[in-house]
């Protein structure tokens, strides 16, 4: 029997989804640093014996045993005493020294290593590709690690400790992270979760349709947080850093200098090495300009994708030079493919820098140092920076490795060494507020009775024509508002009272319908399952031959007529005028009901979910008469 949409169900969604359209940003002021929300976590799932992160070099336990300490590839301490949480450690506190290093008849490997409790137990441990134990003073090894080909905790071991309390108590580092086992190696638990070890490397994609966002790291690798995930990163296509890899191993070899780093806008071709040298090719790579500049290691571009011939690229630390007058360039920009670079560094501090992003309408720039994330308007069209870098508050301390703003400049994110993925409202949405639906904050047509957002700007009261559109909430950096049910015409131009004063927003198109999906801002769709109202994800997955319930708005004007700004009933709600159909990997499936949720300017799409014979992600959208809606993942099982 299926349960009916209730008050509670309602209170119960409509909380959390009415939590994630409030993202609260508050912008460039001291007092208010950006409300920045980390999407994802620091773990990856390798399929090992437990989650990964990344590369550990040395782990050694206190002398009493009661402590384990790390020191990971990137520099980082960190310690537990309870090996299940992390804190950070004094590095300059030198490891407990390393007990009973032997040198056994027979290593197990070539170039393994090993250690033991103590000089006089015959127990001893190795470890290489694999860590082994050897009961018999190195006489004779057993594997503890492998399956198959392949180590239960990943490949590259770099160190492994004893417990000087117990010689069944063993912990190994390596590529992976952190592993221990308490019975001697014949079974294996991560010690990962929680360690700020994901080795960020670069921001590949932001959440789009049904794909999550995508993250490289150091080595090469890629990972995604799919939409609904909430566990662990998983394994993604690093096609993109493959290619790019060749590209730049391929210039290097022509140039005799390792390139760096490489963007192609058209036939533009953007590249630097690491001695601070920039070439630029506006013919495909047929012929170049060459400049170099007074910075290290070039390390990113961006590139004005409706102008080409207007870049800027981030430099890393200079090498010491004492002979050098000059004070080190971090940005640099051109605004006629590369024949000239300015430097923008200004008030920037002397640190590495490894990303960039900017907004050529407001001028905002961003980049990613050592130091964290930093802003400031410039105009890309002219020479000098319009006002100091501003550090962006509000992140964990850590060098911040690459950032993005989304396609339309409305969320900023950023990548962060050993902490992963964050983003914010783009603070310079301050100075240029949009319009956008409420649904996945993306500029687009609206439709009578939906619900959108004004990025940037606290509304007070709103108008289209001569009609009022209600304010549902406001804070400092964003607004949310019903456009009217009875709104007609092309477009709509909100009149607003906002802080700062009146003024007129752009104009929006209008439809009759424009449908859009809630998602959360990682690219998790707001779905329910129509039995118990628990929302799905990838832990919670719908039913083979199931209902679940689509929150979305944007569904146009309904049957009977409804007033504006008022929730509609939990019994026998308004029915959606237009006719509506939704698909499941670009199949229709039933709809068995769509109507107005019992929340100002929702609607609720109930669909019934076939048998399919292939279970796990699938795409779900619905449809308006002839509008589509975003692609959103759902996932099913049996």
């Amino acid at each position: 029997m299926r349960i009916q949409w209730t008050r509670a169900m309602c209170k119960k969604a409509t909380t959390r989804v009415f939590a994630l359209i409030v993202l609260s940003a508050a912008g460039m002021r001291a007092q208010a640093p950006p409300d920045w929300r980390r999407v994802g976590n620091t773990n990856i799932d390798r399929s090992l014996a437990g989650l990964a992160t990344g590369p550990v070099d040395r782990v050694s336990y206190s002398s009493e045993g009661s402590r384990l300490l790390i020191h990971t590839a990137s520099g980082r301490a960190f310690e537990t005493s309870d090996f299940e949480s992390w804190r950070a450690a004094n590095t300059s506190r030198s490891p407990d020294p390393v007990r009973g290093v032997l040198t056994p008849v027979r290593l197990p490997e070539s170039g393994a290593r090993v250690r033991s409790r103590d000089q006089a137990s015959p127990r001893i441990y190795a470890f290489g590709k694999f860590a082994y134990r050897s009961d018999d003073g190195g006489v004779s090894w057993e594997n503890l690690t492998q399956f198959r080909a392949s180590s239960i905790v990943g490949e590259e071991l770099h160190d492994l400790a004893v417990s000087p309390q117990n010689e069944d108590e063993v912990v190994v580092a390596g590529a992976s992270g952190v592993f221990r086992s308490l019975d001697g190696g014949k079974s294996w638990s991560g010690l990962n979760q929680g360690l700020a070890n994901l080795p960020a490397a670069r921001l590949l994609s932001l959440p789009v349709g049904a794909r999550g966002v995508r993250l490289g790291l150091n080595d090469g690798t890629a990972i995604e947080w799919e939409p609904g995930q909430k566990q662990t990163w998983r394994p993604a296509d690093n096609t993109e850093i493959v290619n790019e890899l060749r590209m730049r191993q391929s210039l290097s070899s022509e140039r005799g200098v390792p390139v760096t780093a490489v963007e192609v806008s058209g036939s533009f071709i953007y590249t630097g090495t690491t001695d601070g040298r920039l070439s630029v090719s506006a013919d495909g790579g047929v012929t170049w300009r060459n400049f170099a500049v007074s910075g290290g290691t070039v390390e990113r571009f961006w590139v004005d994708p409706n102008d080409p011939q207007v870049a800027l690229a981030v430099l890393g630390a200079r090498p010491q030079d004492p002979g050098s007058s000059l004070p080190p360039a971090h940005v640099v920009r051109t605004q006629n493919g590369g024949r000239f670079w300015d430097d923008l560094t200004s008030t920037l501090p002397d640190s590495a820098a490894h990303g960039i992003a900017a907004d050529r309408g407001t001028g905002a720039l961003y980049v990613a140092t050592d130091r964290g994330v930093f802003m400031t308007y410039a105009d890309l069209g002219s020479l000098g920076v319009s006002q100091p870098w501003t550090a962006l508050r509000g992140l964990p301390q850590a060098a911040a490795m690459d950032l993005k703003l989304d396609a339309q400049g409305n969320q900023l994110w950023a990548a962060l060494d050993g902490f992963g993925v964050y983003s914010t409202l783009a603070p310079h949405r301050l100075r240029d507020p949009r319009v956008v639906s409420s649904a996945d904050l993306v500029a687009r047509a609206t439709a009578p009775g939906s619900l959108v957002t004004v990025l940037g700007a606290r509304v007070q009261t709103a108008r289209t024509g001569d009609l009022a559109a209600p304010v549902l909430d406001a804070n400092d950096t964003e607004s949310q508002i019903q456009i009217p049910f009875e709104a007609r015409g092309s477009s709509v131009s909100l009149a607003v009272d906002a802080t700062g004063g009146p003024r007129i927003l752009p104009s929006v198109p209008l439809e009759t319908a424009a449908p859009s999906i809630f998602v959360d801002r990682d690219g998790t769709p707001m779905l329910l399952d129509a039995e118990n109202g628990v929302m799905l994800d990838a832990m919670t997955p719908a039913r083979s031959r199931g209902r679940l319930q689509i929150l979305a708005t944007g569904l146009g004007r309904v049957k009977p007529d409804w007033p504006t700004g008022i929730a509609a009933p939990l019994e026998n709600p308004p029915r959606v005028a237009g006719t509506v159909t939704a698909y499941l990997d670009r199949t229709p499936v039933d709809v068995t009901r769509a109507v107005l949720s019992p929340y100002i300017g929702f609607y609720l799409v109930e669909i019934e979910v076939p048998k399919i014979v292939n279970y796990g992600p699938a795409e779900l959208y619905i449809q308006v008469d002839s509008q589509a809606s975003n692609r959103v993942r759902v996932y099913i099982e049996p």
